[in-house]
């Protein structure tokens, strides 16, 4: 069952399975049932090519690919160590995780619990929801999620996501992860341990196998608590040795591991060389037969979406990623770039499918975009802001013909609605039902507070702009709603500036409490007047590492957005607890005034900053079984 040597551009040789008599039937199954349908092309010698090669059908269609693909099977019923339907992939998500390791991605505990309904909403099969050992904050965050969302489906076909806390391979971690995920109704451990040559010697400094009775030991306690789903890593697996990659493998398996996930974690893997790992694992480790092989794909080289689908086809029915791609250095394997992948592909993916509500996609995107702090690029493959935008005149000629010419993805199947069906044009005399359509012809499910609370936010704009567009009412949206918990809110702001002059700015704040304080400064601008006067009365010493605004609409009336990235001043004393990670904290805001804009982003990252300070505290008076620790992965 070894893979033979992998050909350029193409998977076909990753497939251990594609040799079995099982395979050979559905080939020429699915053979028989291509030739017996009449082919597009009806003369000379495409149409030989053709019924020579069903493939080259589906290669040739004009049409959008993913509106071709037809709707998959209905989702397995969830059993950890098997899934009935072989050509089934489960999606695990890992935003919460390792997506938040990314620089300045902090996100609050009320921040991660509205991410994870939307992950459950959108369809995912597991949502790795933290590192509980981490701090008690995580840890009450994880069993937050595990409680809200680990029990109640929130998704039309009543799915109920698995809920899975990471944890190093000791009893610690283990017992951290087993108490933040064991409210949940499908409960899950991941564990994990490095095993490439590099790391057991440098960081570990152990041998291999010590490694190995440390794996098996630790899968068999989580086991022993009562959890019956375990995940095992083998971290850097990408650049272990195969023959001890095969043998603490099957020791897992035999202490109960029900998953058996295979990390590229530093990304060195090419497409074809991951494949035929995965391939490899699948053909020689006793008793993988009875768990289902996953992959966790970094980014480094850019090969994270490729490696992970070089990884389903070669076997593994698992794909960890995260939305938007996020993760430590260079990102994780994006969930939007996989998923749309096996769903347009699909007849060349040995028929794959996955139990993703695709139309939850964008809004996911934007969700976690704005939680996080980090904006995908325009061209971003699926959710980038230019994934859809066609400005050359050869593509918009094509694309007024048939759209079918230079799309290969319709922009509903992801949730991207841009045409007002409604006629609806919102302006200053628009209602609450005109507003309320408009969100939900956009994919946003609001409650009735923050939909007035929005609406107060909208008034405000349409009065001082003829028409508010889809891109403004998106800016107001995220600035309103996807904001942390309010420590501090902005009142009101005055600056002036110009050439007699220096900047000065006056500030009121409100804190928690209603209390309302008042701040006054000058500065080298209104911007840089208006922080200073907010930081005389937070009191925070701060470092502003990245400031940037932009426009969301053309015109001089556009609404700004703007996005600062904060980090503590570590020499300053009252910062300690700060610097001792030296933590980032993002924050946005919107408004059409670039001053109140401004400080709406300082203020959203403070409150981060602000949030933050609290878990610190509280988790420096925790016991030291769960204080902080070092992620991995």
């Amino acid at each position: 069952m070894a893979a033979s040597p992998a050909k350029p551009c193409c998977f076909s040789s990753l497939n251990p399975a594609s040799s079995t008599p099982l395979a050979r039937r559905s080939r020429t199954l699915s053979s028989s049932a291509a030739a017996a349908k009449p082919h597009r092309f009806s003369h000379g010698l495409a149409a030989a090519a053709v019924a020579a090669n069903p493939r080259a059908a589906a290669l040739r269609r004009p049409v959008r690919a993913c509106l071709a693909a037809g709707a998959a099977p209905r989702r397995p019923e969830y059993v950890p160590d098997r899934i009935d339907d072989p050509n089934y992939v489960r999606i695990f998500d890992t935003t919460l995780r390792d997506g938040e390791q990314s620089p300045g991605a902090t996100m609050t505990s009320a921040e991660k619990l509205v991410v994870a309904r939307q992950l459950a909403r959108l369809g995912v099969d597991i949502i790795e929801a933290g590192f509980p050992a981490s701090s008690p904050d995580d840890l009450d965050a994880v069993r937050s999620i595990a409680i809200e969302v680990g029990n109640t489906p929130l998704g039309g076909d009543g799915h109920v996501p698995v809920i899975c806390g990471l944890s190093r391979c000791n009893k610690r971690d283990i017992d951290a992860a087993w108490e933040a995920v064991r409210h949940a109704r499908k409960p899950r451990i991941h564990t994990f341990i490095a095993t490439s040559e590099i790391h057991m010697q440098h960081k570990l400094r152990k041998t291999p196998e010590q490694v190995v009775a440390i794996a098996r030991e630790m899968v068999a306690y989580a086991r022993s608590l009562g959890c019956p789903d375990v995940e095992f890593s083998p971290e850097d697996a990408g650049r272990s040795n195969r023959e001890f990659l095969y043998h603490i493998l099957e020791e897992v398996i035999k202490a109960g591991a029900t998953t058996l996930n295979i990390p590229d974690t530093v990304g060195y893997n090419l497409p074809h060389e991951f494949g035929k790992l995965i391939a490899d694992i699948k053909a020689n480790t006793p008793g993988i037969e009875n768990a289902i092989i996953s992959t966790h794909c970094q980014n480094d080289l850019g090969l994270a979406s490729a490696n992970t689908l070089a990884g389903a086809y070669a076997g593994a029915r698992q794909l960890e990623v995260t939305i938007n791609g996020i993760g430590e250095r260079a990102g994780n394997a994006s969930l939007e770039e996989v998923v749309m992948a096996i769903k347009c592909r699909r007849e060349l993916l040995g028929g794959l499918y996955t139990g993703i509500s695709t139309q939850h996609i964008t809004m996911s995107s934007k969700m976690v975009q704005e939680h996080s702090g980090l904006h995908v690029q325009p061209h971003k493959a699926i959710v980038g802001a230019n994934a859809f935008a066609h400005e050359s005149g050869i593509h918009q000629d094509g694309m007024l013909k048939h759209k079918g010419t230079y799309e290969i993805i319709s922009p509903e199947d992801i949730g991207l609605v841009r045409v007002n069906e409604f006629g609806i044009v919102l302006g200053k005399l628009s209602g609450r039902h005109a507003v309320k359509t408009k969100l939900v012809e956009l994919g946003y499910e609001i409650s009735d507070k923050e939909f007035e609370d929005f609406f107060k936010r909208y008034k405000e704009v349409a009065e001082k702009k003829k028409r508010v567009t889809d891109e403004d009412i998106e800016a107001l949206l995220s600035d309103e709603i996807f904001q942390p918990k309010v420590i501090w809110s902005l009142g009101d702001v005055q600056a002036t500036c110009g050439t007699l002059g220096l900047s000065t700015a006056t500030v009121k704040l409100i804190a928690i409490d209603g209390e309302e304080k008042i701040g006054c400064s000058v500065g080298t601008g209104p911007v840089d007047a208006a922080y200073k006067a907010v930081d005389q009365i937070i009191q925070i010493p701060t470092v502003l590492r990245e400031y940037s605004m932009t426009s969301v609409t053309e015109g001089i009336d556009a609404i700004a957005t703007t996005r600062v990235v904060i980090t503590g001043d570590v020499s300053n004393s009252k910062n300690a607890l700060i610097g001792q990670n030296n933590r980032s904290f993002s924050g946005s805001g919107a408004a059409l005034d670039v001053v109140v804009s401004s400080v709406r982003a300082y203020l959203s990252a403070l409150n981060k900053m602000s949030s933050y300070v609290g878990a610190v505290k509280a988790s420096s008076e925790a016991p030291e079984s769960i204080r902080t620790v070092q992620t991995a992965e």
